[in-house]
């Protein structure tokens, strides 16, 4: 089993999720290892990265802890984060010390307990990326390391709604479930709010790293 002690490294810390969609401005692996860097100045303990190339790039400058997946469109499942255990296996042996997984309960091209013995094998820990309570306990019974609030409001049967899902992090709490808060945790307000509430540390990516969405916030706002 891959060392646990990154994420007590990084217990009640910040996260932050450098990444650009295909058509963003921002999307050249060069600019994702600058965003890297100032979030890391600007005291962020961990980096969540999404890309093969995107990850090297970061790697290469930072020495802090990465948690590594991929984005796949597939035609036979509705899974896409790290879909297959190549992926999640690749990532690891580029530096990942974390791998997230969807592990939603949706059809999936590969059983999610094999793909974390495949990422544990590679050296790496797994963090589950789910929508429900269900699901969370799923996770670790497949072997998960820790749980992420990530998938809450994209899958059609998780609480749709227009800010974090305080109620999962409520009900992991209750079910002593080590958990990530991840998801539209947008002020700083929000992420305290989410360790008061038992998360071991928030990702937090739009509100950070993605200017074209931010810009959008304000100029919506202004025109109302």
């Amino acid at each position: 089993m891959p060392e646990r002690g990154v994420l007590e490294q990084l217990r009640g810390q910040l996260v932050v999720s450098c990444q650009a969609n295909p058509d963003s401005p921002l999307r050249d692996s060069f600019i994702i290892s600058r965003l890297a860097l100032a979030a890391a100045h600007g005291g962020a303990a961990g980096l969540r990265i999404q890309g093969f190339a995107d990850v090297q790039a970061v790697r290469a400058v930072t020495s802090l802890p990465l948690i590594g997946l991929t984005k796949t469109d597939r035609d036979d499942t509705e899974v896409y984060i790290t879909p297959t255990a190549d992926e999640a296996v690749r990532l690891a042996r580029l530096g990942c010390e974390i791998v997230a997984l969807d592990a939603t309960n949706r059809p999936r091209p590969e059983p999610l307990g094999g793909m974390i013995a495949a990422v544990h094998g590679a050296g790496a820990l797994v963090m589950a990326d789910i929508s429900t309570l269900a699901e969370a306990e799923a996770a670790f019974e497949a072997g998960a390391d820790v749980v992420s609030t990530t998938m809450s409001g994209y899958t059609r049967y998780s609480r749709q709604l227009p800010g974090p899902d305080w109620t999962l992090m409520e009900e992991l709490r209750g079910a002593g479930l080590p958990f990530v808060a991840e998801g539209r945790l947008n002020t700083p307000q929000d992420a305290a709010a989410a360790v008061r509430c038992g998360a071991l540390f928030v990702v937090v990516g739009s509100a950070i790293t993605r200017p074209d969405v931010i810009t959008r916030w304000f100029a919506e706002a202004v025109r109302t």
